[in-house]
Order: C-alpha cells, then structure tokens, then sequence
C-alpha cells in the first residue's frame, strides 16, 4: 500500500494521566487505521499512490472528498502522535519561545489564544499553531480533518508546527463533554522539542 500506519514512539499508556490508553489504542490503532485503510483504497490504481501526502495535501481542492477526508486524517494524526511525548510540557526556549514572544506577546498569550481556538471550534476538528512565511506565528482552527496546508480561505496558510485533535474521539472516555479539561491537560504532553524541530525546518 503507499502509506502506511505509523508505529506511535511511546506506549499507548505513556501519556497517562493526561490521555488515557484506552483511548490512545482506538484513536491510533481504529481511527487512524481507518483513516490510513481508506485513502489507500481511495487512490488504488491511481497516479496519487506514488505522491508524498503533502503533494496531495496542498492539493486538495483537485481530488474528491474520499481523499481529503482520509488523507487530512492521515496526515494530521502523524503529526498528532509526534508532538507529543512521555516527558513533555513545560514551555519552550531558543528561537521558538522568542518567536512565540514576537507574535503573541507572552507564551500565556500564545496558549490562551490556542485553547480558545480548540475550545471553540464547533463539532469536531484541530486547533493549530502555523509559522508563515515571514517567521511570525499564527493560531486557527479547521474543520473535520482539515489542515492549514490545504489551498482553503480562512486557513492560516501556513506551515503547522502545533496540532490539537479536538474529535471527541479523542477525549470523550477520558473527559466526556468537558473538552476545556483535555485541553488544558494536553500541555502537559507537549513535545517541544519536536516543535521546535519543526520551527526550525
């Protein structure tokens, strides 16, 4: 097949208490394989099946909905898994946390304005944290498996480096219908490393 579901770096208990592993086993090992399982038959035979995912990602709007629904799932989980981690939280230093200075005053400022874009983005779908093209950063959100690399108005239009699934797949066992709380819990497993591997790239 041409893609393939990722291995998750870390046990799907290694984000307890945070996330749950009950729900890190059907978000990665249902959904995600959902996700992964129908693009491939979404492209079988075509053209599509030799191309990166950001090829096809960035453009979208050429490829029917079966494609953007499961290759946005596919894509935004693979990003999902790697900017977290075990030992993550805390908050960011070097050139991130100055960029994050830059355009968002405070780092407060920036995960207020992130949680906002989470908590209110209706139904279901991702807050984003998007570095532009001049270096600043930028917050949005996106429906359903949408991402800021889909040609989209109202989409950042830039390069995510930050993502939160807000599907209530994603916390429902966990958090029921209090998604400010999985939210808030979630910083605590941010990998900012990895982020900041993404800022610099």
């Amino acid at each position: 097949m041409a893609f393939k579901l990722p291995d998750l770096p870390y046990a799907y208990n290694a984000l307890e208490p945070h996330v749950d592993a009950r729900t890190m086993e059907i978000h990665h090992g249902k959904h995600h394989k959902a996700y992964t399982d129908n693009l491939n038959k979404a492209i079988e035979g075509k053209p599509e099946d030799q191309m990166a995912i950001e090829d096809i990602i960035k453009n979208i709007n050429n490829y029917p909905v079966a494609i953007r629904n499961n290759g946005g799932g596919y894509w935004n989980h693979c990003m999902f898994w790697e900017i977290m981690s075990p030992n993550g939280g805390g908050i960011p230093g070097g050139d991130l946390a100055a960029a994050i200075d830059a355009s968002f005053g405070t780092f407060d400022k920036m995960k207020e304005e992130f949680n906002a874009a989470a908590t209110t983005r209706f139904g279901s779908g991702w807050a984003w944290l998007c570095k532009m093209a001049d270096s600043s950063l930028k917050i949005c959100s996106t429906a359903n498996q949408d991402n800021p690399l889909m040609p989209i108005e109202g989409h950042c239009g830039g390069t995510p480096i930050l993502c939160l699934d807000v599907w209530e797949h994603a916390y429902y066992l966990n958090y029921q219908n209090r998604r400010p709380d999985y939210i808030e819990a979630w910083w605590n497993v941010v990998n900012w490393e990895e982020v900041t591997r993404r800022f610099k790239s």
